[in-house]
């Protein structure tokens, strides 16, 4: 999907994180600071918070963004996928019961009843 994008002309896309970083930092306006996690403006100060109804409105639309990144897995995979954990599990279940029987048993032949 970031291969469909175009670069800028005359730019070339970034390959690496240590090149994407160095392109967000040429992107900074001059005078401006970068804290993690906060909006830049000019002077540096931080972006105002908002009101709560906004903030709450802003949170939304990037639990959205960020759900459309989400690669999901097809049908098949996700049957696949459970089919894996259903297994697992129901071993697991069957290892601990048997565990518990035997230890049980041994706890019974060791200090009688």
């Amino acid at each position: 999907m970031s291969e469909e994008r175009e670069a800028e002309p005359g730019r070339e896309r970034p390959r690496t994180a240590a090149d994407r970083r160095a392109r967000r930092s040429e992107a900074t306006p001059a005078g401006a600071t970068r804290a993690r996690g906060t909006a830049v403006r000019e002077g540096g100060r931080k972006s105002s918070k908002g009101s709560l109804p906004s903030r709450f409105v802003r949170f939304l639309r990037e639990v959205v963004a960020e759900l459309r990144k989400v690669i999901w897995p097809t049908r098949n995979q996700l049957v696949t996928y459970t089919i894996v954990v259903l297994v697992f599990v129901s071993f697991m279940v069957a290892l601990v019961s048997l565990m518990d029987y035997l230890f049980g048993r041994a706890v019974l032949f060791l200090f009688g009843t």
